[in-house]
């Protein structure tokens, strides 16, 4: 059991939010999330508006709370935005980091979700590389890669009892419907719109149902200093999408490839980011994820293969919500189906 009460910071992020209704259905009335102030469409029960730059905000937050756990899923990853707006970025992943181990002192656990693009990965690697290690240095060639190295070294200095875990691409649904990985690509084909995506860019995905319990695990443990989390399962951005088209039963027309040179300057694209998760299994004793997508059924073998289409396969949107949204394996708690299609306001209501 973690210590109680928490505060998660980032509920609009597909990690932060799918945290968020995992620990709020757990440990009811005790968990509190925090969203920027321009989300004004994400509001419900334990929902605090809150800037990570507001930092007496913050104060008055922990006073009223005292808090004594933080998991902190807080940041701008929209890398284009990011690179056009470099301040921004900086003020949002680093500062809001500094304003939040200022507030916490000593007198919380800490723990904070980094991300695989700390690294520029290389575009051609052995199969057999393992992924990149903690001891690897660090060489992010996005803006949002810098300002997440910065909160990295920020807090190793100012709380060394604190936890960073390095994850890579959270699968599971998102606020809006439009985040994340799986949202974004089936926006594209449920619209039927073209979607192009990278035969060079590999990560390592987990489903948000092996995030949440170890995060649960990671707050109520001692572990320090950064672990990488990733998926035991390396995905370029183009078998990802083969997935996510063939179990949704969409048009595979509609999707295309690319190297990622062809992406353009803006933003720039990293390589093989694959993590190595060693460290954390033999930390913890056991192997925290499942591989995306659980059922092997589901793993691309070539690049056509999304136009096959087996009989008894039955491809659909419920069929992707089932296997590729939720672990088979882990029944955890998940946010409600309707979450995630918040209604349509206006600011005024």
């Amino acid at each position: 059991m973690p210590p109680l009460p928490l505060l998660l910071t980032g509920i609009s992020g597909v990690a932060g939010y799918n945290a968020f209704h995992y620990f709020r259905a757990k440990y009811p009335g005790r968990v509190i999330g925090l969203r920027q102030r321009n989300n004004w469409r994400l509001a419900g029960d334990g929902i605090v508006v809150c800037d990570a730059e507001d930092r007496d905000r913050l104060a008055r937050l922990f006073d009223k709370h005292q808090f004594v756990a933080v998991l902190d899923c807080a940041g701008n990853c929209a890398l284009k935005s990011c690179e056009l707006d470099p301040d921004m970025a900086w003020r949002i992943n680093v500062e809001g980091v500094r304003n939040l181990l200022d507030v916490i002192g000593g007198r919380a656990r800490f723990v904070h979700l980094s991300v695989d693009l700390v690294f520029s990965g290389a575009p051609q690697r052995d199969p057999d590389w393992p992924g990149y290690g903690e001891l690897d240095s660090t060489d992010p060639v996005t803006v949002y890669g810098k300002t997440m190295v910065a909160a990295e070294r920020l807090i190793l200095e100012r709380n060394p009892a604190a936890c960073i875990l390095r994850i890579s691409l959270p699968m599971g649904i998102s606020f809006n419907g439009h985040a994340g990985a799986i949202d974004w690509i089936q926006s594209r084909f449920k619209h039927h719109r073209p979607a192009t995506l990278y035969y060079d860019e590999v990560r390592s995905p987990t489903y948000t149902d092996c995030l949440n319990e170890l995060c649960e695990v990671v707050l109520a443990n001692r572990l320090a200093g950064v672990y990488h989390a990733g998926g035991p399962r390396r995905w370029t951005l183009y078998q990802i999408a083969q997935v996510i088209n063939r179990v949704g039963g969409y048009d595979p027309k509609l999707l295309h490839g690319c190297p990622r040179i062809d992406a353009g300057p803006i933003p720039p694209r990293a390589g093989n980011v694959t993590l190595d998760s060693r460290k954390l299994s033999a930390a913890l004793g056991y192997d925290p994820f499942d591989p995306w997508p659980i059922d092997a059924r589901f793993a691309p073998t070539d690049c056509d293969w999304h136009h096959a289409r087996p009989a008894d396969e039955g491809g659909s949107p419920e069929l992707l919500a089932a296997v590729l949204y939720r672990n088979a394996r882990r029944q955890g708690i998940r946010p409600p189906e309707a979450a995630h299609r918040p209604p349509q306001r206006t600011k005024a209501s």
